[in-house]
């Protein structure tokens, strides 16, 4: 067995293809799980992907942090349950179903029939969670994918049945009537969760509109609504009793009455001027002052206290419907304002709403006027200061949003519709209450899967009291938040939510069991088992069946206590529930209590942060806390969201978005996994196929230095074995790079504990480019010559150790480049290797290997050479063109001894004949130094002049020192401290040099060139000519070729004096004056004059 010949060239995506078939045809996920069988548990918990639709790239991000912890967790030996979960009931599958069938409205469904509809939803999430499962498969995802669960089991179902029942009979559960957000396309509410996730910008056309005050003739409130319809329905306006009113006289004689200091307000100026939350087509939003100059003009006739218009009386706009007349109010009635013959019609008054829960002012100046038109049927922060002054309700919508009957010419017509907005806006205008109407842009609710826009409803729903938060806050503080400020995110959520709206008014989702009784009483059944028992009807027709609706709406049952027969309430509960009680529900909590035991608490979950704190974050830590009394958890990673490659949010229709098949096909899963694993959790994702490109190169990189092991190693029949490490005779840069393999698996080892793959991925990047651009770039020539000697082995026996351990260390991250590799690397070099990289145990990092000082030698030496070739390209000097003479300086005699012992690198690095160490950084570089103004004026003001003196005093090679050395500048005991950010620094090399200095060394290349260095410049550019036209040959790297060119003059002079140099380096055997039967040939211009190459592969042994 040894190791086979690569080709420099692969297609990955054909590679990760053939990857998958050798997983599954040698069962290695199953092998996996039984080498760990019995070991330490570790228990990951799935958040269910929506069975819904295609996975996008933004779901391969979370899924791909999900494999590559269980991976690294597995490697360790853990014991995993490996379960996915699939999301399957709510809205946002209905609405897909509804599309396919072509309906509008809930009343399409109910006429279509719940059973047929539900029956669809359901097979919808069978077909999408089959499409899922093959693209998680693609995406290299190990789960059990026969075990996978689903939130519309009857064990998910029941589970939360038994959750609130727990609640019910601590008095929890309760029947609301609130104003709500409402979708009049699905017919449904939506809680507080929801609604943000669909919050948009748009621009709905505002109205400012006068109330006629009773008593007071020709005087008037100004008011202004961006949601006129909802003036069909005002009860009351609302001031601020602390504000100053304006009282002002218009043209015709009129009086109006408005906040001060809206007259002259400049309304939504800052997003007007940044465009930041405005539309295209919008005009600047006129001053109240500008509306009624344009009218005729005003007059200012003093100014009035809010306090004193409290208890003023007005006419409505719409007081002629017969809504605005029904005592008690309409459609629900207060029986005891009906009582006492109060309506809406009669009863406009200006009223102090007073403050908020947080102690702010509910009506301020600035946008409006400062007085609110208040309608408690429609809107949610009216409806609770109604329920504080004991104000009737007008609520004036159906549950398809239309007009209800008692609305006079409104009747039947959709209160979101443009149409209805334009004539209530024209008979607002003939009746004489308009005076203005504009475009207003504001962020609004819609329904986050349909998209219709919400409306503001008064409706009865079933609320969980969460008066007991303070249970959950406690569980919250002992989970480790990843990021860390997840913690105070979620407190923030808890702390101003309110109670939790658990129904929805729809079809396919968890029944709630909730059945209720004539006397107005309710029970909640908490089991299968309790529902049987208390079942009286319709049994036979729900044995067999799911608890769906609509078989579990024909059982009727009997109350335990009362005796009364109830049936139950039509509602399907919120979604959150489903995907809050999968740690119990998945681990058996009700019917194998060892078994959950044993896995609960979950040591780790991940979903994306944006939306979670308040929906599924929250729903697992309610009903753990509730539950358990303990968080369900004990590690939360929280990642940003996916963006298109310019940071916009990807929409299908705006023809950006990327489905995760196309992106697989086309740019590789490794390649994705890579962007995905070095991101920042924290921060938004830029995706895209430029970017992949990128990350690209790095993958050819790693494969590349496999390719050039394998392509050496196999020709000279190297092995690992007949050949170990011989630690005592490796040279300086074989222990540097052990050391710093060694090294990265510490940083893999600490990153991988704390959840932070992106710090592994970053070092392991830093780490591919030392490994290719500095090791091996270096080093190719012990593995060229012919002899094998030790230092040959050596070399060899130093890439497998650093290879076998890299390769390992990134399998969690890159599964499939790895699999490969390791397949023909290590398999191919050692008999008792595991089968599959992925049966290894994770490597671990060997202390005794990694030599600091060794380190920081190299670096600072790589550092020297970096800082030689910036001097090059300040002056405009390649690097193929030699030089004779390179000078550093620094104060580090360890490293200055390094230096000595290795010149030779640092003469080939930077292409110079010798080197020499100075004593005086000034011999080489002067430096000015002055002050950045902008970051010091805000440290310091007016201590800028005397700093400035201060670094005018100091020699300014000292202070450049100080800054590169402890990164910062102290002036003046300590009273200005300077940063790399506070100061300019310019240099200027000495004559005859080209300089640049950092991190304390100062290095300058001496740049006068003789005539031998001009040649040798020459034939080194011939050099790299010869090097791409083997690329393009295709030669392997191992090669030996035959040149032949027509170089006359300089060239001709330069090359037969360099000639031995030139043979080397391309590994060339022969130079002709002619090839004819050429592999390759390529045209070479020089000084305006064309030469012709020509190469062929020599024939013969190496």
């Amino acid at each position: 067995m040894s190791i086979k010949k690569v080709d420099n060239k692969i297609d990955f995506i054909s590679e990760e293809h053939r990857v998958l078939d050798f997983w599954k045809k040698n069962q290695i996920f199953e092998k996996r799980r039984e080498q760990n069988l019995g070991n330490e548990k570790w228990s990951f918990i799935d958040g269910p992907i929506t069975a819904n639709n295609p996975m996008g790239v933004h779901h391969a991000w979370g899924r791909s942090l999900k494999d590559i912890y269980n991976r690294y967790k597995s490697m360790q030996g853990f014991e995993l349950r490996y379960q996915n979960g699939f999301d399957c009931q709510g809205l946002w599958v209905e609405i897909e179903v509804e599309k396919e069938l072509g309906f509008k409205s809930k009343k399409d469904v109910e006429d279509f029939g719940i059973e047929k509809f539900v029956n669809l939803c359901k097979d919808r999430v069978r077909k999408y969670s089959k499409i899922q499962t093959e693209q998680s498969k693609r995406l290299g995802y190990w789960m059990d994918w026969e075990n996978s669960y689903y939130t519309m089991s009857d064990e998910n179902n029941y589970t939360i049945w038994s959750f609130l029942k727990k609640l019910s009979n601590e008095g929890k559960i309760y029947k609301g009537t609130d104003v709500v957000p409402w979708s009049g396309r699905s017919g449904t509410s939506y809680s507080q969760m929801e609604i943000i996730e669909g919050r948009k910008l748009v621009a709905h056309t505002s109205v400012f509109v006068r109330f006629p005050l009773k008593n007071r003739d020709n005087e008037y409130l100004l008011v202004w609504t961006t949601t006129p319809w909802t003036l069909s329905s005002n009860v009351v306006a609302a001031v601020n009793v602390n504000l100053e009113y304006v009282k002002i006289k218009t043209s015709d004689g009129s009086l109006y009455y408005f906040a001060q200091e809206n007259l002259e307000f400049k309304r939504l100026e800052k997003q007007f001027q940044d465009k930041k939350q405005w539309l295209d087509g919008i005009p600047k939003l006129k001053t109240i002052a500008q509306i009624f100059k344009e009218r005729g003009g005003y007059e200012e006739c003093g100014t009035i206290k809010g306090s004193e218009m409290v208890g003023w009386e007005y006419n409505a706009p719409y007081d002629e419907f017969d809504a605005q007349n029904e005592l008690g109010g309409y459609p629900i009635v207060n029986e005891d304002l009906k009582n006492k013959g109060i309506n809406a019609s009669n009863n406009h008054k200006v009223i102090d709403p007073g403050k908020d829960s947080i102690g702010g002012d509910i009506v301020v100046a600035g946008e409006g006027t400062g007085i609110v038109h208040m309608a408690p049927g429609c809107g949610d922060v009216d409806h609770k200061i109604g329920k504080k002054l004991g104000l009737l309700n007008i609520a004036p919508l159906d549950d398809e949003s239309k007009f209800l009957s008692k609305f006079g010419w409104l009747s039947g017509k959709v209160a979101t519709s443009k149409e209805t907005t334009k004539e209530i806006i024209k008979d607002l205008k003939e009746r004489d209450f308009l005076i203005y109407a504009e475009e207003y842009p504001h962020v609004y609710p819609h329904c986050w899967r349909s998209g219709d826009e919400l409306v503001f409803r008064l409706v009865d729903e079933w609320y969980i009291n969460m008066d007991w938060r303070g249970k959950i806050k406690a569980v919250v503080d002992e989970i480790n938040w990843i990021p860390k400020w997840g913690n105070e995110r979620e407190h923030e959520w808890l702390d101003n939510m309110g109670d939790w709206m658990i129904s929805k008014k729809r079809f396919w989702g968890l029944a709630l069991p909730i059945w209720t009784f004539e006397d107005g009483t309710f029970h909640v059944v908490g089991s299968k088992i309790e529902l049987k028992k208390l079942c009286v009807e319709g049994w036979e027709d729900f044995e067999g069946n799911s608890p769906h609706r609509p078989w579990i709406d024909k059982i009727k049952i009997k109350h335990p206590e009362s005796g009364l027969i109830g049936e139950r309430i039509k509602d399907v509960g919120n979604p959150w529930l489903d995907a809050g009680i999968v740690p119990f529900s998945t681990l058996k909590y009700n019917t194998d209590k060892e078994y959950w035991s044993q896995w609960f608490p979950g040591d780790f979950v991940t979903e994306c942060f944006p939306g979670q704190f308040r929906n599924w974050f929250y729903s697992l830590l309610a009903m753990s806390a509730e539950l358990e009394g303990k968080a369900p958890f004990k590690t939360l990673l929280g990642h940003a969201l996916v963006k298109d490659e310019t940071g916009r949010d990807m929409h299908k229709s705006w023809g950006n978005a990327i489905w995760f098949d196309d992106a697989a096909e086309k740019m590789g899963v490794d390649v994705m996994r890579w962007m995905y694993s070095i991101q920042n959790v924290e921060q938004n994702l830029l995706f895209g196929y430029s970017i992949a490109d990128d990350v690209r190169k790095k993958v050819i990189t790693l494969w590349n230095v496999y390719s050039f092991y394998a392509t050496y190693a196999s020709v000279d029949g190297f092995t690992p074995e007949k050949n170990p490490l011989d630690f005592k005779s490796l040279t300086i840069l074989d222990r540097w790079i052990i050391s710093k393999t060694h090294q990265l698996l510490e940083t893999a080892e600490s990153s991988l504990k704390d959840y932070r793959v992106d710090l592994f991925m970053k070092s392991f990047e830093l780490y591919l480019e030392e490994l290719s651009n500095w090791y091996i770039r270096r080093n190719r020539r012990r593995f060229w010559k012919s002899e094998d000697d030790q230092d040959k082995n050596n070399a060899y026996a130093t890439l497998y150790h650093i290879l076998s351990l890299s390769i390992k260390s990134v399998a969690p991250v890159l599964p499939f480049i790895s699999e490969y590799i390791y397949q023909n690397l290590i398999r191919n070099s050692e008999d008792s290797a595991p089968e599959s990289v992925h049966l290894c145990d994770y490597p671990q990092p060997n202390n005794e290997l990694i030599d600091i000082q060794l380190i920081n030698s190299v670096d600072s030496l790589k550092k020297c050479v970096e800082l030689g070739r910036s001097a090059r390209s300040q002056s405009n000097i390649k690097i193929r063109q030699p030089l004779e003479k390179v000078f550093y300086a620094l104060e580090n005699n360890t490293v200055a001894e390094f230096f000595e012992k290795n010149k030779n690198i640092i003469i080939d690095e930077l292409n110079v004949k010798s080197i020499e160490r100075i004593t005086e950084k000034d011999d080489l570089i002067k430096y000015a130094i002055k002050p950045n103004l902008r970051t010091l004026g805000k440290k310091y003001g007016r201590g800028l002049t005397e700093i400035k003196e201060l670094l005018n005093k100091n020699n300014p090679s000292k202070l450049v020192l100080l800054l590169q050395s402890d990164g910062e500048i102290i002036l003046k005991g300590g009273e200005y401290v300077l940063h790399k950010e506070d100061v300019f620094i310019d240099t200027e090399a000495t004559s005859g040099f080209a300089a640049a200095s950092d991190s304390g060394i100062t290095v300058g290349l001496q740049i006068e060139l003789t005539e031998d260095l001009i040649l040798e410049g020459i034939v080194r550019d011939i050099v790299r000519k010869v090097q791409s036209m083997r690329k393009n040959a295709g030669y392997a790297v191992q090669d030996r070729i035959k040149v032949s060119w027509d170089f006359d003059g300089e060239i001709l002079k330069a090359v037969t004096k360099f000639k031995d140099y030139f043979c080397t380096e391309t590994l060339t055997k022969d130079i002709s004056s002619s090839l004819s039967d050429e592999d390759y040939s390529e045209k070479y211009e020089v000084d305006k004059k064309t030469y012709l190459l020509k190469v062929k592969k020599a024939q013969g042994e190496f």
